[in-house]
This record gives structure tokens, sequence and C-alpha cells, in this order.
């Protein structure tokens, strides 16, 4: 059985646009091949390596002003009852560590807390401020 499960980040050196919005336009079609190339060896040494299929951009989308765009990808993999279940908890820490702490991925920097891997994250600590 081939299930899905959802990759969203936000890449902030990658402007957004109408044409990275559309999908089927030969800026939506270029980034998104540029992305799977960089995606798919993270997935495919991951702990879902052996059933992992592939990822798709679903859609591109501004975020903070045009400044940045958020990624939506839909991933899939083959599920039997010889694997163990999907872990996205495990996933996520396979992405953050193949990221960089979710700064890098290639030629592109990525906003640390906006990793979700079927909808789980893990936001960055926020500095404690010294009690007295």
């Amino acid at each position: 059985m081939i299930e899905q499960f959802t990759v969203n980040f936000t890449i902030t050196n990658l402007q957004y646009s109408t044409a990275l919005g559309t999908p089927g336009s030969n800026t939506f079609n270029a980034t998104e091949k540029n992305l799977a190339h960089l995606l798919n060896p993270i997935f495919r040494e991951s702990s879902i390596g052996p059933a992992y299929l592939e990822c798709k951009v679903m859609a591109y989308r501004p975020v903070r002003d045009r400044g940045n765009t958020g990624v939506d990808a839909a991933c899939t993999y083959r599920n039997d009852s010889t694997r163990p279940p999907f872990d996205r908890v495990r996933v996520y820490h396979e992405v953050h560590n193949r990221t960089n702490g979710v700064t890098q991925l290639g030629p592109y920097t990525l906003d640390e807390g906006s990793l979700y891997i079927n909808g789980y994250n893990e936001a960055p600590a926020l500095p404690s401020e010294y009690m007295s």
C-alpha cells in the first residue's frame, strides 16, 4: 500500500513570485525539480529509505510579505506489514540533522523553525532569561 506524508518548510533566500506560485510554470517546475534532487537523498538515506518513493511540491506560498517562500510537499512511501510504522518524529530528526539544524538545503537557506513532517514540528527553544 502506498502512503503519503507531508513536508513543509520555509526558504528564506527564495523570494516568492507569481510564477513560482503557478503550478506548471517553468519557475515552479524548475524549482520543484531542484528541491526533489535535494530532498530525495535525505529521505532515501533515512529510516524510511527502502520504502521511500518520492516527494512532489504541491504548492509554494508567500511568507512574510513575499520575502520568503513556504514549500508544501507531499511525499510517498510503500507501507507494508514487514516495515515498522512511519515515525514522523524520527523522520523529523533525520531531516533536521541532514539540513544543518533546518538551516541549509543545498543553496537554500531555511527558517529553522519552519520544518513540519506530517504536522510534527519542534520549534527552536527560546533563550531563557536569567532569573535572580
